[in-house]
Parts: structure tokens; C-alpha cells; sequence
């Protein structure tokens, strides 16, 4: 999954800044369906990923079933914590 892809994808744009509140959240709305739906692990990560960046993403134990996907959840989140200075 290309991140420019995801964002034209899901908000019209591979611009954030020009991505409108009405358009992100319609956008984040169809990524939660899709996040649902998805069967694939690596590309509903990916999604869970893209998710939680925008301060949307469903809490772990509600997004992953396997103790796997969860702890690979937390490394991602403690990376970008660390990236953002935090």
C-alpha cells in the first residue's frame, strides 16, 4: 500500500493540506469500512496505521484479534511517538 495511493484513495488527494474536514471525515468513515471488512492482515494494518495517524484508529484490543498484530500496533505507536519528540 503506497501512502499516496491510500490518500487519493480515501480523500481525493495525495495533498493532505488540501484534504477539508468534511472530506476527512467521510474519508476516515470509509476507511473504518474498509478496516472492517479487510481480511488481509498486512493491509489491515496498513490501514490501522493510516488510521491512527489521523487520531482515528479503533483501540487494539476492538482492531486485533492476534497478540501478534496488537504488539506490532504498540511498536508503531511508540516509533511515532519517539519520531514526533514525545
Amino acid at each position: 500500500m503506497e501512502l499516496d495511493d491510500q490518500l487519493r484513495r480515501y480523500f481525493g488527494t495525495d495533498d493532505p493540506a488540501a484534504v477539508t474536514p468534511a472530506a476527512l471525515d467521510a474519508g476516515v468513515e470509509k476507511m473504518l469500512v474498509d478496516f472492517g471488512l479487510e481480511k488481509d492482515r498486512a493491509r489491515r494494518f496498513a490501514l490501522w496505521t493510516l488510521l491512527h495517524m489521523l487520531g482515528r484508529a479503533p483501540d487494539l484490543d476492538v482492531a486485533f484479534k492476534d497478540a501478534a498484530d496488537r504488539d506490532a500496533a504498540r511498536d508503531f505507536m511508540d516509533l511515532m511517538d519517539r519520531a514526533s519528540g514525545g
